[in-house]
C-alpha cells in the first residue's frame, strides 16, 4: 500500500510567478495548498485570479485568507499612493518603489509556515525572482535563506530536526524564463494577474511596474501574450 503524496504550501497571489511556483510544486510530485492573502490590496481582481489559478492546478485546498494591510499603509497597493506609470525602477531615484508593500513576504511566509506545521508540509513554494522584478528587498535570495533559518527555529517540526525549506524555483529566472517555463508546464498564463492599477473592464493597465516586466517577459520569450491591456506596453 503506497503512502499518499506529501503536501506542499504554496503562496499564490494570481500572479504569473506565483503560478509558476505552484504548479512546478505540483510536477515535484506533492499535492499543493494553495494560500492566498486579501489584504484589501488595490488589485484584489488577482483574488479572482488565484481562485481560477488553484482550480486549475488540482489544489487539494485553497485558503484566501483575510486580513487588512490598509490598516498599516505606507504602500502604493495599499494606500491611498498613486502607483507609478513612469517606468521599471524609476521611481524615488531608482531605490524601492512605493508598490512595496512593507514586510509582505515575512508575513505571508510566516503564515505559510503556520499552515505547513500543521498539514505535515516541509516545502513552502513562493514565487519570488530576482533578475526581473521590482527591486523589493523580501525578493532577495538573502531574505529566502534567512527565513529558512528562521523557521527551523521558530517550530515544533524544525527543533525536532525536521526542519522546513523555502522553495523560491524562479529565483534566478528572468520574466522571460518564467513565462518560458509556465509554457512548459502547459499552462494557461492568460489565468494569472500582473497589474498593480487594473483598468476599467478587468484590463491590466499597461503602464505599471508589473504590466511592462510581464509584456517584456512574453516580448523576450517570443510567446503571444494573452494578457489584455488598456495601453500597450511601451
Amino acid at each position: 500500500m503506497t503512502s499518499p503524496a506529501p503536501f506542499a504550501v504554496a503562496l499564490l497571489s494570481g500572479g504569473l510567478d506565483s503560478m509558476v511556483s505552484a504548479a512546478m510544486a505540483r510536477e515535484s510530485g506533492q499535492r499543493v495548498l494553495a494560500l492566498s492573502f486579501d489584504y484589501n490590496q488595490r488589485h484584489r481582481v488577482e483574488l479572482a485570479a488565484a481562485r481560477r489559478i488553484a482550480d486549475a492546478l488540482g489544489a487539494e485546498r485553497h485558503i484566501v485568507l483575510p486580513m487588512d494591510l490598509s490598516a498599516f499603509g505606507g504602500s502604493a497597493l495599499t494606500a491611498d499612493i498613486d502607483v507609478p506609470k513612469d517606468g521599471v525602477g524609476t521611481e524615488d531615484g531608482g531605490g524601492i518603489p512605493v508598490t512595496y508593500v512593507p514586510a509582505r513576504n515575512t508575513i505571508f511566509l510566516s503564515l505559510a509556515l503556520g499552515w505547513a506545521e500543521a498539514a505535515g508540509a516541509r516545502d513552502i513554494y513562493i514565487g519570488v525572482n530576482a533578475l526581473d522584478y521590482s527591486g523589493y528587498p523580501d525578493c532577495r535570495p538573502e531574505f529566502i535563506a534567512a527565513f529558512e533559518g528562521l523557521a527551523e527555529l521558530a517550530t515544533k517540526a524544525g527543533v525536532e530536526g525536521d526542519p522546513f525549506r523555502i522553495q523560491a524555483p524562479l529565483q534566478h529566472m528572468t520574466k522571460a524564463d518564467i513565462v518560458r517555463e509556465g509554457t512548459r508546464l502547459g499552462l494557461d498564463l492568460g489565468l494569472s494577474w500582473s497589474c498593480y492599477d487594473p483598468a476599467p473592464g478587468s484590463l491590466h493597465c499597461g503602464e505599471c511596474d508589473s504590466c511592462r516586466l510581464r509584456a517584456k517577459g512574453f516580448d523576450e520569450a517570443g510567446i503571444a501574450d494573452p494578457t489584455r491591456y488598456a495601453v500597450k506596453p511601451a
